[in-house]
């Protein structure tokens, strides 16, 4: 009996506690609850899903756009391009059109080689073959020698008339006296009196060696096959009574 009473008394709880038969009522209650405090969160999120795909749509559109913009000028580049091959493979078979009529007509080149190329008849007299001439007569051969020896002559001649270049030198040469009472216009005179064939005297000016002692500087041409700077300086220094002695102070070549 005391362990039925227990059996009753916890039914007897069970049918006052209402909580657990009613566990769906509860479950949607809760659940509209969430619905009801994340519903706002929830409808942004689908708005963005929403503006992403609108955005991804967009692109993809613009992106087609720019392909087929695209498409079209490659195929404007191609339709120009093939104008331009056109253009050239009509230039070349024209130039081969030229150069197969030119590699068939005679070469300009040619045509004076065979004028030149002198051809020489063969002479048949009374029907004989000892006349017949096959290697020239001797009479042309003669003939064209002395047209040569006649010409090398001429030639001889006419070079012969053309004065020959003549070799000059110009040269300045220093006199120097023994001392500074030695009279300087005396010594300039017996330079100027050496006279050979060839030489020509030029300007002079003294010029101050030192302790009042004056060199006679002087200048002149001479024809280099004639007169030689060793002969001009020995016949200068005969006048040992005013010179000391000779130096060549510059040579140039005319």
């Amino acid at each position: 009996m005391p362990k039925q009473s227990t059996n009753m008394s916890g039914l007897i709880c069970l049918t006052t506690e209402s909580i657990w038969f009613d566990k769906n009522r509860y479950d949607e209650a809760e659940k509209r609850f969430y619905e009801g405090v994340n519903g706002p969160a929830t409808q942004q999120q689908a708005k963005g899903r929403q503006q992403k795909r609108r955005h991804r749509n967009s692109s993809s559109h613009a992106g087609d756009q720019e392909l087929v913009s695209r498409m079209k000028s490659l195929e404007l580049e191609n339709q120009t391009l093939h104008k331009v091959v056109v253009e050239m493979r009509a230039t070349l078979q024209k130039l081969e059109s030229r150069v197969a009529v030119l590699e068939k007509s005679p070469t300009p080149a040619a045509i004076p080689a065979a004028k030149v190329a002198p051809v020489k008849q063969e002479k048949v007299i009374n029907g004989d073959d000892d006349d017949i001439d096959l290697f020239g007569s001797d009479e042309e051969d003669e003939e064209a020698e002395r047209i040569k020896q006649e010409r090398l002559e001429a030639y001889a001649a006419k070079k012969a008339k053309k004065p020959a270049l003549i070799a000059k030198s110009s040269i300045l040469l220093d006199v120097k006296p023994w001392d500074d009472e030695t009279d300087m216009a005396k010594l300039e005179e017996c330079v100027r009196s050496v006279q050979m064939d060839g030489l020509l005297w030029g300007a002079s000016k003294l010029v101050p060696v030192g302790y009042g002692i004056k060199k006679l500087q002087i200048s002149c041409v001479v024809e280099d096959d004639k007169v030689g700077t060793d002969i001009l300086e020995e016949e200068i220094t005969k006048f040992e009574d005013y010179i000391q002695s000779v130096d060549v102070a510059a040579f140039n070549k005319i």
